[in-house]
């Protein structure tokens, strides 16, 4: 019996492994890895297999039975028998094709959901430095190609070579119980174009794996240009940008070229050692026919059973191959599996304080206390012993050039990195040995760029709340000042927005962010430039609104604007990864010269009139 798959294997994207710290590694094939996956389905891949078992017994039967039907047929004897059997055996061998072929379809399809359901969690808990140092597409191409490669790999090409290379061995048995000698002719034909076909398999692999490292590299490319593509037509740079993918897609043509070279003489190799060995055994099989040696009902035996090895000896070393290829996609999509994590399980528990240093008062909603930062192992700090504390209640300022340190500061209180020394307390806890969610459940996060994903805007707005009730989304709508854009919309909150929240503009889609973090209610408000795109009616609205809810909870901004500024009841002044000054507007004004420079700066542009001095974001340079 044989199964011929009709799915194509599919190209990806490759790119060089970032390999996990050895003590982050899932240890072997595990539960979580590809391998510990597709183990959960051994129900349906062994019952597959089983099937396929049978069928061979009864595709091994049918010249057995031929055999005997000529014999039969040339003494005289009834042949009815004979002939029902065959025709059973025929059926049955049909019906268990079909069903093997469905256990393992259906047996590759779960392990692709299971695959591309545990690897997205992965990615979407994986550590952000981790996760930024790989290329987004090649991790989109891993979770969407590379999987489907996997379920060949591990189901049909795997049943392939267990179901046809039992019927291969179950044939060579019966051909050597019929007559030894006319095996070995078959054989040496056989043997050799079996030999040059394993060669070639191995170099099939190595080609296969080069042309997905090629392809990979087109698809981290072509995902860098579209999520740019603003850019690149502003800039007038889409032939540049044609011209360097297409030498990528050049690349990877003449990788592909080598793939399909290798894989289109794998199969007329073993062609032509079975022609070749078909051919040597009718030519002696027939010569002791005619003399005697050998009978005629055991020759078409014989023939049948050599008919019965091409196709799935042909089966076999093209699922070799097709296995060889899927190997290298279950490599990659291991590397994903292999992920470094945040933090392990959500339910660890929840320590006891950390004492704050102002013993016998509430401890600081915030605190940093001596925490030094870099980007990778080797960068330099960005953050270089910096200790600062915000309270409970008011809003707080982070002022300071470019560069100082403001954003990353911010990154370190929601956790998306670890500090390489110090601590950061929220609620006077460190948030090292808290639960990750109950860090992020406390903070709330409005980043400078404004993340707004597809979807209605209504999903948008509750996103970090999808319990929230009218009432509070309504509520949060209104203090972001999203009152009239709401009723401005043809559908409403129930608008529809395209990537990147298309359909608003800059200013828009801040204020969505904002009413996103208010409906968290959270114990820290971040705001990270928040009001640089607001005109100036609806900053006014919003500081206000901040105003508000500083009275409730802490509210931390990076200042760019006077306005924030002056209305902040602390502000922390960063140079160079390092707390310069802190205090208060007129404390700073008196007594810092950085502050006062920017201060003055940001004070003499909002007062230009129209002297073309005045930036039109109202940003501290």
């Amino acid at each position: 019996m044989t199964t011929v798959s009709t799915a194509e294997p599919t190209t990806g994207p490759a790119t060089e492994p970032v390999t996990a710290p050895a003590a982050e590694r899932p240890a072997g094939p595990g539960p979580g890895t590809i391998w510990g996956i597709a183990r959960r389905h051994r129900l349906l891949l062994g019952s597959g297999v089983l099937l396929g078992v049978v069928g061979v017994a009864s595709t091994l039967a049918q010249p057995v039975i031929v055999s005997d039907l000529i014999e039969a047929a040339g003494a005289g004897e009834a042949v009815a028998f004979l002939i029902v059997l065959l025709g059973a055996l025929l059926l049955a061998d049909a019906a268990l094709s079909a069903t093997q072929g469905y256990l393992i379809g259906r047996a590759g399809e779960n392990i692709v959901r299971d695959s591309r359901t545990f690897l997205t969690g992965r990615v979407l808990r994986a550590d952000l430095a981790a996760y930024q140092a790989r290329r987004q597409g090649d991790v989109h191409t891993r979770l969407v190609s590379d999987t489907s490669l996997v379920k060949i790999a591990l189901s049909q090409s795997l049943a392939q070579i267990i179901v046809n290379g039992l019927v291969v061995i179950g044939c060579v048995v019966m051909m050597a119980w019929i007559d030894i000698w006319l095996l070995l002719i078959a054989l040496g034909c056989i043997g050799v174009a079996s030999a040059v076909s394993l060669w070639l398999a191995r170099r099939l692999r190595v080609a296969a794996v080069r042309n997905r490292e090629d392809t990979g590299d087109f698809g981290a490319d072509l995902h860098r240009v579209l999520g740019a593509l603003t850019t690149v037509k502003a800039a007038r740079a889409e032939d540049r940008e044609q011209h360097r993918i297409g030498l990528l897609t050049e690349r990877a043509r003449d990788s592909g070229i080598r793939v399909t070279a290798y894989a289109s003489v794998l199969t007329p190799t073993m062609n032509v050692g079975l022609q070749a060995s078909l051919a040597a055994v009718v030519g002696a099989g027939m010569a002791r026919a005619a003399t005697g040696s050998l009978g005629l009902a055991d020759f078409t035996a014989f023939v049948m059973y050599l008919f019965y090895l091409v196709s799935p000896l042909v089966l076999v070393f093209m699922s070799i191959g097709a296995y060889q290829q899927g190997r290298a996609a279950m490599a990659r999509v291991d590397e994903l599996v292999h992920l470094p994590q945040e933090e392990g399980p959500a339910t660890a528990p929840e320590p006891a304080a950390v004492p704050g240093p102002l013993t016998g008062t509430a401890p600081p909603a915030v605190e940093f206390r001596a925490v030094r930062f870099g980007y990778g192992e080797d960068g330099r700090d960005v953050l270089d012993g910096v200790s600062f504390a915000v309270p409970p209640r008011g809003l707080t300022a982070l002022v300071g050039p470019s560069g100082a340190g403001k954003t990353t500061a911010f990154q370190l209180i929601e956790r998306f990195y670890r500090p390489r020394g110090g601590a950061v307390l929220v609620d006077g806890r460190d948030i090292a040995t808290l639960p990750l969610s109950a860090v992020r459940g406390r903070v709330g996060y409005v980043q400078q760029d404004s993340a707004a994903m597809r979807g209605t805007l209504r999903e948008n707005i509750t996103y970090a709340a999808p319990d929230a009730t009218e009432a509070e989304l309504w509520d949060a709508v209104e203090m972001a000042g999203l009152g009239q854009v709401v009723a401005d919309l043809p559908e409403g909150l129930d608008t529809v927005l395209g990537d990147g929240g298309t359909g608003l503009s800059g200013g828009q889609r801040q204020r969505v962010c904002i009413a996103r973090a208010l409906l968290q209610r959270p114990a820290v408000m971040l705001l990270d430039e928040a009001t640089s795109h607001l005109d100036s009616d609806t900053e006014a609205a919003l500081r206000e609104v901040l105003a508000r809810v500083a009275e409730r909870c802490a509210v931390i901004a990076i200042a760019h604007r006077i306005s924030t500024v002056v209305d902040a009841g602390h502000i922390v002044v960063l140079e160079g990864g390092r707390v310069r000054d802190r205090g208060t507007h007129p404390e700073l004004m008196a007594r810092d010269a950085l502050y006062r420079r920017l201060a003055t700066t940001q004070l003499v542009a909002d007062t230009a009139p129209a002297a073309g001095r005045q930036d039109p974001a109202g940003r501290v340079q």
